[in-house]
Protein backbone atom coordinates (compact mmCIF):
# COMPACT_ATOMS: atom_id res chain seq x y z
CA UNK A 1 0.00 0.00 0.00
CA UNK A 2 2.78 2.29 0.93
CA UNK A 3 4.39 1.55 -2.99
CA UNK A 4 0.88 2.25 -4.74
CA UNK A 5 0.74 5.43 -2.20
CA UNK A 6 4.25 6.69 -3.11
CA UNK A 7 3.54 5.92 -7.09
CA UNK A 8 -0.20 7.79 -6.91
CA UNK A 9 1.96 10.94 -5.06
CA UNK A 10 5.01 11.12 -7.92
CA UNK A 11 2.58 10.77 -10.52
CA UNK A 12 0.24 13.57 -8.95
CA UNK A 13 3.26 15.61 -9.26
CA UNK A 14 4.61 15.46 -12.64
CA UNK A 15 0.88 15.22 -14.17
CA UNK A 16 0.68 19.16 -12.76
CA UNK A 17 4.11 19.89 -13.81
CA UNK A 18 2.98 18.64 -17.36
CA UNK A 19 -0.38 20.38 -17.02
CA UNK A 20 2.07 23.89 -16.45
CA UNK A 21 3.12 23.32 -19.66
CA UNK A 22 -0.06 22.55 -21.20
CA UNK A 23 -1.55 25.68 -19.62
CA UNK A 24 1.13 27.55 -21.33
CA UNK A 25 0.42 26.07 -24.74
CA UNK A 26 -3.07 26.83 -24.42
CA UNK A 27 -2.13 30.31 -24.20
CA UNK A 28 -0.40 29.96 -27.87
CA UNK A 29 -2.53 27.60 -29.88
CA UNK A 30 -5.79 27.44 -27.38
CA UNK A 31 -6.53 31.23 -27.27
CA UNK A 32 -4.03 32.67 -29.83
CA UNK A 33 -3.83 30.31 -32.67
CA UNK A 34 -0.06 30.28 -32.36
CA UNK A 35 1.74 27.06 -33.85
CA UNK A 36 4.68 26.73 -31.04
CA UNK A 37 6.39 23.33 -32.11
CA UNK A 38 9.43 24.56 -29.69
CA UNK A 39 8.26 24.07 -26.42
CA UNK A 40 11.20 22.01 -25.15
CA UNK A 41 13.42 24.87 -25.80
CA UNK A 42 11.23 26.80 -22.83
CA UNK A 43 11.32 24.24 -20.69
CA UNK A 44 15.39 24.21 -21.17
CA UNK A 45 15.35 27.53 -20.51
CA UNK A 46 13.45 27.58 -17.46
CA UNK A 47 15.02 24.15 -15.88
CA UNK A 48 18.56 25.67 -16.52
CA UNK A 49 18.08 29.25 -15.78
CA UNK A 50 16.48 28.17 -12.55
CA UNK A 51 19.20 25.41 -11.49
CA UNK A 52 22.04 27.60 -12.60
CA UNK A 53 20.84 30.17 -9.36
CA UNK A 54 19.71 28.11 -7.06
CA UNK A 55 22.61 25.17 -7.39
CA UNK A 56 25.80 25.39 -4.81
CA UNK A 57 28.56 24.09 -6.87
CA UNK A 58 30.85 21.65 -5.01
CA UNK A 59 34.00 22.00 -3.77
CA UNK A 60 36.40 21.64 -6.55
CA UNK A 61 33.95 22.90 -9.32
CA UNK A 62 31.86 20.15 -10.52
CA UNK A 63 30.51 22.55 -13.17
CA UNK A 64 32.48 24.63 -15.35
CA UNK A 65 29.99 27.79 -16.22
CA UNK A 66 30.35 30.68 -14.89
CA UNK A 67 26.87 31.83 -13.40
CA UNK A 68 26.58 29.21 -10.82
CA UNK A 69 27.42 29.53 -7.29
CA UNK A 70 24.31 32.05 -6.39
CA UNK A 71 22.04 29.35 -4.29
CA UNK A 72 19.46 31.78 -4.64
CA UNK A 73 15.71 30.89 -3.30
CA UNK A 74 13.72 28.43 -4.89
CA UNK A 75 10.97 31.28 -5.63
CA UNK A 76 13.73 33.29 -7.44
CA UNK A 77 14.82 30.21 -9.84
CA UNK A 78 11.64 30.69 -11.14
CA UNK A 79 10.97 33.83 -11.44
CA UNK A 80 14.01 34.43 -13.68
CA UNK A 81 13.09 30.95 -15.49
CA UNK A 82 9.96 32.98 -16.31
CA UNK A 83 11.91 36.19 -17.06
CA UNK A 84 13.88 34.00 -19.62
CA UNK A 85 11.66 32.09 -20.82
CA UNK A 86 10.04 35.20 -21.58
CA UNK A 87 12.91 37.19 -23.24
CA UNK A 88 13.84 34.05 -25.12
CA UNK A 89 9.98 34.73 -26.30
CA UNK A 90 10.49 38.16 -27.89
CA UNK A 91 13.73 37.16 -29.75
CA UNK A 92 12.06 34.28 -31.26
CA UNK A 93 9.32 36.06 -31.69
CA UNK A 94 10.02 39.39 -33.77
CA UNK A 95 11.46 37.78 -36.78
CA UNK A 96 8.86 34.92 -36.89
CA UNK A 97 5.03 35.88 -35.24
CA UNK A 98 4.68 37.20 -38.62
CA UNK A 99 4.79 33.62 -40.47
CA UNK A 100 2.15 31.43 -41.49
CA UNK A 101 1.42 28.58 -39.07
CA UNK A 102 3.59 26.29 -40.73
CA UNK A 103 6.66 28.11 -41.19
CA UNK A 104 6.10 29.09 -37.62
CA UNK A 105 5.90 25.97 -36.46
CA UNK A 106 9.21 25.07 -38.62
CA UNK A 107 10.74 27.86 -37.11
CA UNK A 108 10.11 27.12 -33.23
CA UNK A 109 11.10 23.85 -33.80
CA UNK A 110 14.64 24.60 -35.22
CA UNK A 111 15.50 26.61 -32.13
CA UNK A 112 14.21 24.55 -29.74
CA UNK A 113 16.66 21.83 -31.45
CA UNK A 114 19.50 24.55 -31.74
CA UNK A 115 19.48 25.64 -27.91
CA UNK A 116 19.46 21.76 -26.84
CA UNK A 117 22.70 21.30 -29.50
CA UNK A 118 23.97 24.81 -28.18
CA UNK A 119 23.89 22.99 -24.35
CA UNK A 120 25.11 19.57 -25.47
CA UNK A 121 28.32 21.37 -26.94
CA UNK A 122 29.18 24.07 -25.19
CA UNK A 123 30.76 22.06 -21.58
CA UNK A 124 31.06 25.57 -20.35
CA UNK A 125 27.79 26.42 -19.81
CA UNK A 126 25.42 23.72 -18.60
CA UNK A 127 28.60 20.84 -17.91
CA UNK A 128 27.42 19.57 -21.46
CA UNK A 129 25.98 16.06 -22.15
CA UNK A 130 27.01 15.42 -18.57
CA UNK A 131 24.24 18.13 -17.08
CA UNK A 132 23.43 19.20 -13.84
CA UNK A 133 22.87 17.31 -10.98
CA UNK A 134 22.20 18.38 -7.35
CA UNK A 135 20.16 20.51 -8.36
CA UNK A 136 18.03 21.92 -4.56
CA UNK A 137 14.81 20.86 -3.64
CA UNK A 138 12.73 23.79 -1.76
CA UNK A 139 11.50 23.29 1.74
CA UNK A 140 13.58 19.98 1.58
CA UNK A 141 14.76 20.61 5.20
CA UNK A 142 11.52 20.62 6.86
CA UNK A 143 10.28 17.34 6.45
CA UNK A 144 11.68 14.20 6.55
CA UNK A 145 13.19 12.78 3.05
CA UNK A 146 10.94 10.19 2.96
CA UNK A 147 7.98 12.22 3.09
CA UNK A 148 9.32 15.24 0.50
CA UNK A 149 7.10 14.23 -1.80
CA UNK A 150 3.56 14.96 0.10
CA UNK A 151 5.16 18.44 -0.21
CA UNK A 152 6.02 18.69 -3.42
CA UNK A 153 3.40 17.95 -4.54
CA UNK A 154 1.45 20.85 -2.23
CA UNK A 155 3.94 22.90 -3.92
CA UNK A 156 3.47 21.87 -7.35
CA UNK A 157 -0.73 22.43 -7.10
CA UNK A 158 0.08 25.73 -5.47
CA UNK A 159 2.01 26.72 -8.44
CA UNK A 160 -0.75 25.58 -11.22
CA UNK A 161 -3.19 26.88 -8.93
CA UNK A 162 -1.53 30.35 -9.68
CA UNK A 163 -1.27 29.74 -12.91
CA UNK A 164 -4.48 28.71 -14.11
CA UNK A 165 -6.41 31.74 -11.86
CA UNK A 166 -3.42 34.26 -13.49
CA UNK A 167 -4.51 32.66 -17.18
CA UNK A 168 -8.21 32.57 -16.62
CA UNK A 169 -8.35 36.24 -15.37
CA UNK A 170 -6.28 37.26 -18.92
CA UNK A 171 -8.50 35.42 -20.55
CA UNK A 172 -11.88 36.05 -19.11
CA UNK A 173 -10.13 39.96 -19.81
CA UNK A 174 -10.63 42.11 -22.93
CA UNK A 175 -7.16 41.30 -23.61
CA UNK A 176 -8.55 37.23 -23.67
CA UNK A 177 -11.24 38.36 -26.12
CA UNK A 178 -8.98 40.12 -28.62
CA UNK A 179 -6.55 36.83 -28.90
CA UNK A 180 -9.44 34.75 -29.08
CA UNK A 181 -10.89 37.14 -32.00
CA UNK A 182 -7.12 36.93 -33.41
CA UNK A 183 -7.43 33.12 -33.36
CA UNK A 184 -10.98 33.11 -35.45
CA UNK A 185 -9.82 36.20 -37.76
CA UNK A 186 -7.05 38.34 -37.67
CA UNK A 187 -8.33 40.47 -40.85
CA UNK A 188 -11.67 41.17 -38.74
CA UNK A 189 -9.49 41.61 -35.47
CA UNK A 190 -7.31 44.26 -37.42
CA UNK A 191 -10.06 45.94 -38.97
CA UNK A 192 -11.33 46.74 -35.31
CA UNK A 193 -8.07 48.56 -34.84
CA UNK A 194 -6.07 45.70 -32.95
CA UNK A 195 -2.36 45.83 -33.36
CA UNK A 196 -2.14 41.44 -34.25
CA UNK A 197 1.25 41.45 -34.34
CA UNK A 198 1.54 43.06 -30.15
CA UNK A 199 -0.85 40.72 -29.05
CA UNK A 200 0.34 37.44 -30.56
CA UNK A 201 3.70 38.81 -29.23
CA UNK A 202 1.99 39.66 -25.88
CA UNK A 203 0.53 35.67 -25.59
CA UNK A 204 3.85 34.10 -26.60
CA UNK A 205 5.75 35.85 -24.17
CA UNK A 206 2.91 34.89 -21.41
CA UNK A 207 2.37 31.51 -22.65
CA UNK A 208 6.89 31.45 -22.76
CA UNK A 209 6.53 32.20 -19.16
CA UNK A 210 4.98 30.08 -17.82
CA UNK A 211 6.26 27.05 -19.60
CA UNK A 212 9.87 28.50 -18.32
CA UNK A 213 8.16 28.18 -14.46
CA UNK A 214 7.31 24.60 -15.41
CA UNK A 215 10.89 24.02 -16.70
CA UNK A 216 11.50 25.08 -13.10
CA UNK A 217 9.33 23.29 -11.16
CA UNK A 218 10.60 19.82 -12.96
CA UNK A 219 14.15 20.81 -13.12
CA UNK A 220 13.78 20.92 -8.95
CA UNK A 221 12.26 17.85 -9.06
CA UNK A 222 13.78 15.66 -10.68
CA UNK A 223 16.85 17.36 -9.09
CA UNK A 224 18.89 17.09 -12.25
CA UNK A 225 19.04 17.80 -16.19
CA UNK A 226 20.38 17.35 -19.21
CA UNK A 227 20.40 17.90 -22.75
CA UNK A 228 18.39 14.53 -23.35
CA UNK A 229 15.33 15.92 -21.10
CA UNK A 230 14.59 18.11 -23.53
CA UNK A 231 14.16 16.11 -26.83
CA UNK A 232 11.39 16.93 -29.32
CA UNK A 233 9.43 13.67 -28.25
CA UNK A 234 9.72 14.30 -24.39
CA UNK A 235 10.09 18.21 -24.27
CA UNK A 236 7.13 19.08 -27.27
CA UNK A 237 5.06 15.93 -28.27
CA UNK A 238 3.42 14.83 -25.14
CA UNK A 239 2.57 18.39 -24.35
CA UNK A 240 0.54 18.56 -27.34
CA UNK A 241 -1.04 15.47 -27.04
CA UNK A 242 -2.25 16.34 -23.38
CA UNK A 243 -3.82 19.81 -25.10
CA UNK A 244 -5.47 17.89 -28.38
CA UNK A 245 -7.13 15.26 -25.92
CA UNK A 246 -7.80 17.49 -22.69
CA UNK A 247 -9.25 19.83 -24.89
CA UNK A 248 -7.75 23.26 -26.78
CA UNK A 249 -9.21 26.37 -25.48
CA UNK A 250 -10.15 25.04 -21.96
CA UNK A 251 -7.77 25.26 -19.54
CA UNK A 252 -9.47 22.68 -17.38
CA UNK A 253 -8.98 20.71 -20.13
CA UNK A 254 -5.52 21.18 -20.73
CA UNK A 255 -5.43 20.13 -17.02
CA UNK A 256 -7.41 17.13 -17.20
CA UNK A 257 -5.73 16.18 -20.69
CA UNK A 258 -2.10 16.31 -18.60
CA UNK A 259 -3.25 13.91 -16.19
CA UNK A 260 -4.79 11.34 -18.99
CA UNK A 261 -2.33 11.04 -20.84
CA UNK A 262 0.69 11.08 -18.39
CA UNK A 263 -1.51 7.78 -17.19
CA UNK A 264 -0.76 6.43 -20.09
CA UNK A 265 2.47 7.26 -20.45
CA UNK A 266 3.64 6.08 -17.08
CA UNK A 267 0.79 3.58 -16.45
CA UNK A 268 2.20 1.68 -19.72
CA UNK A 269 5.72 1.23 -17.51
CA UNK A 270 4.35 0.09 -14.77
CA UNK A 271 2.24 -2.62 -16.89
CA UNK A 272 5.27 -3.54 -18.80
CA UNK A 273 7.68 -4.40 -15.63
CA UNK A 274 4.45 -6.77 -15.19
CA UNK A 275 4.64 -8.76 -18.38
CA UNK A 276 7.38 -10.90 -19.97
CA UNK A 277 10.30 -9.55 -21.19
CA UNK A 278 8.96 -9.25 -24.87
CA UNK A 279 7.07 -6.18 -23.38
CA UNK A 280 9.43 -4.87 -21.04
CA UNK A 281 12.39 -4.23 -23.59
CA UNK A 282 10.07 -2.81 -25.61
CA UNK A 283 7.90 -0.73 -23.68
CA UNK A 284 9.13 2.91 -24.91
CA UNK A 285 7.37 2.08 -28.53
CA UNK A 286 4.04 0.91 -26.42
CA UNK A 287 3.89 3.91 -25.37
CA UNK A 288 4.53 5.84 -28.50
CA UNK A 289 1.22 3.73 -29.67
CA UNK A 290 -0.73 4.13 -27.13
CA UNK A 291 -0.29 7.48 -26.98
CA UNK A 292 -1.02 7.98 -30.87
CA UNK A 293 -3.69 5.66 -30.98
CA UNK A 294 -5.35 7.96 -27.84
CA UNK A 295 -4.56 10.87 -30.66
CA UNK A 296 -6.00 9.34 -33.06
CA UNK A 297 -9.28 8.77 -31.27
CA UNK A 298 -9.74 11.61 -29.74
CA UNK A 299 -9.54 13.50 -33.26
CA UNK A 300 -11.73 11.04 -35.04
CA UNK A 301 -13.98 10.61 -31.99
CA UNK A 302 -14.02 13.97 -30.06
CA UNK A 303 -12.09 16.75 -31.70
CA UNK A 304 -12.65 18.88 -29.48
CA UNK A 305 -10.70 17.28 -26.48
CA UNK A 306 -12.11 16.08 -23.22
CA UNK A 307 -13.86 19.49 -21.97
CA UNK A 308 -14.39 21.40 -25.31
CA UNK A 309 -13.90 25.13 -25.20
CA UNK A 310 -16.17 27.44 -22.97
CA UNK A 311 -18.21 30.05 -24.94
CA UNK A 312 -18.68 32.05 -22.33
CA UNK A 313 -17.89 35.50 -22.63
CA UNK A 314 -16.69 36.94 -19.63
CA UNK A 315 -17.05 36.32 -15.71
CA UNK A 316 -18.40 40.27 -15.81
CA UNK A 317 -20.86 39.12 -18.55
CA UNK A 318 -21.80 35.88 -16.84
CA UNK A 319 -22.60 37.40 -13.56
CA UNK A 320 -24.79 40.26 -14.63
CA UNK A 321 -26.71 37.31 -17.12
CA UNK A 322 -27.52 35.36 -13.63
CA UNK A 323 -28.66 38.58 -12.01
CA UNK A 324 -30.82 39.80 -14.63
CA UNK A 325 -32.56 36.73 -14.82
CA UNK A 326 -32.95 36.98 -11.32
CA UNK A 327 -34.99 40.04 -11.43
CA UNK A 328 -37.12 39.47 -14.25
CA UNK A 329 -38.55 36.23 -12.68
CA UNK A 330 -41.77 36.90 -10.34
CA UNK A 331 -41.00 37.07 -6.68
CA UNK A 332 -41.06 33.48 -4.81
CA UNK A 333 -40.57 31.52 -7.92
CA UNK A 334 -37.76 29.69 -8.35
CA UNK A 335 -34.51 30.91 -10.27
CA UNK A 336 -33.22 27.08 -10.57
CA UNK A 337 -34.63 25.31 -13.89
CA UNK A 338 -36.13 21.97 -12.79
CA UNK A 339 -34.59 20.16 -16.00
CA UNK A 340 -30.97 20.98 -13.89
CA UNK A 341 -32.35 18.77 -10.56
CA UNK A 342 -31.91 15.01 -10.70
CA UNK A 343 -30.46 15.24 -13.87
Amino acid sequence: MEGLIAYLISFAIFSAIWAIFALGLNVHWGYTGIFNFGVAGFFAVGAYTSAILTTEPAAGGTYQHYIAGYSLPFVVGLAAAALASGALAILIGIPTLRLREDYLAIATIGVAETLRRVAMNEDWLVNGTRGMIGIPAPLFDLVDPKDYNRLYLVIALVVLAIVYVAIERGIRSPWGRVLRAIREDETTAAASGKSVTAFRMQSFVFGAMIMGIGGAMYAHYIRAVSPDTFEPLFGTFIIWAMLIVGGSGNNKGAIVGAFVVWGIWTGTGEMAQRMPGFFEVRVHYFRLLFVGLLIVGALLLRPQGILPEERRVSLFVGRKEKAEAREAKPPGQSTVDPRDEDG
